[in-house]
């Protein structure tokens, strides 16, 4: 089995293992090198957790093309709640965006939902995201946590390739929910190490109250033994990891770190290749 296991986030329905692996192995690797770890990463000591063609509807195949979504396919609710949340982070983080108003709170209405799309597109994250890739993006989130069948499908994608050999469990975005969940599922597991990126794991009520196991008193299950650590990582510009600090949440445990990632402050490669990945990394190769 794998040494280290990945999961991928948001958005990955039309890629693959194989293809993913390609990026995250040698950023991985750089993150070592900056941590200044004595080991490379061998042949077989990374898998990916891939669950994105979970997402493809029934009948299409990689490749294919994506439905088309628009300002007027986000539901009210849970999604407008989820678009708010982001619009309010981004304006908080880069003061050229105008912040959410009373005159613009989003009802669901097609109109006020395009005055969110049209505020996020001027984030430093949101930027290079097409309407329909960021509305495809929001309701796959909601998809994971509302339909029970892929949920299961998802973290079963994580159990397959969690064996007694796995050390260290890496996830991004979306992808630290699915690993997160998967982990709590798994007792007994011997991973010494659970590293997040991105994550937005500490969202009340959009994300944290409708994880699986759910909090107790307004805390969540620690996924593992207490032999496990936990490093979560975030750039303060990263508008979908809304809550950088998972302390409140998950206990005094977690280590959380802030790191610089530019302009792409969500992306899966800069955050695998900063020294403190590698450092959490290390200690868990050792």
């Amino acid at each position: 089995m794998a040494r280290v296991v990945c999961v991928h986030g948001v958005g990955q329905q039309q890629s693959g293992e194989e293809q993913l692996l390609k990026e995250w192995i040698p950023a991985l690797q750089d993150g070592l090198t900056r941590a200044g770890a004595p080991r490379a990463l061998e042949p077989g000591d990374v898998a990916m957790a891939f669950y994105g063609d979970l997402f493809l509807p029934p009948g299409r195949t990689l490749g294919t093309t994506e439905p088309f979504l628009s300002a007027a396919d986000v539901a009210s609710g849970w999604e407008t709640d989820l678009l708010r949340a982001w619009w309010a982070e981004a304006a908080a983080v880069e003061p050229q965006i105008m912040p959410p108003t009373a005159e613009g709170t989003l009802g669901g209405l097609p109109s006020s939902v395009q005055v969110a799309l049209i505020a996020l597109s001027q984030s430093r994250f949101f930027a290079g995201l097409a309407e329909r890739a960021l509305v495809s993006d929001l309701k796959q989130v909601r998809r994971y946590l509302g339909d029970p069948l892929l949920r299961a499908a998802a973290r079963t994608r994580v159990h397959t390739l969690v064996g007694p050999d796995t050390v260290a469990v890496v996830a991004h975005s979306l992808g630290s929910v699915v690993a997160y969940e998967a982990l709590c599922a798994l007792p007994g597991h011997a991973v010494r190490e659970l590293i997040t990126l991105g994550s937005p794991l500490g969202i009340r009520n959009l994300i944290f109250d409708r994880l699986d196991p759910a909090p107790v008193d307004a805390r969540g299950a620690w996924p593992g033994s207490d032999l496990l650590g936990w490093t979560n990582i975030a750039d303060a510009g990263d508008v979908v990891a809304l809550a950088k600090d998972l302390r409140p949440r998950f206990g005094e445990r977690v280590v959380c770190r802030l790191v610089p990632n530019g302009s792409h402050a969500h992306d899966a490669t800069h955050y695998l290749g900063k020294a403190e990945t590698g450092q959490a990394l290390s200690a868990a190769l050792r």
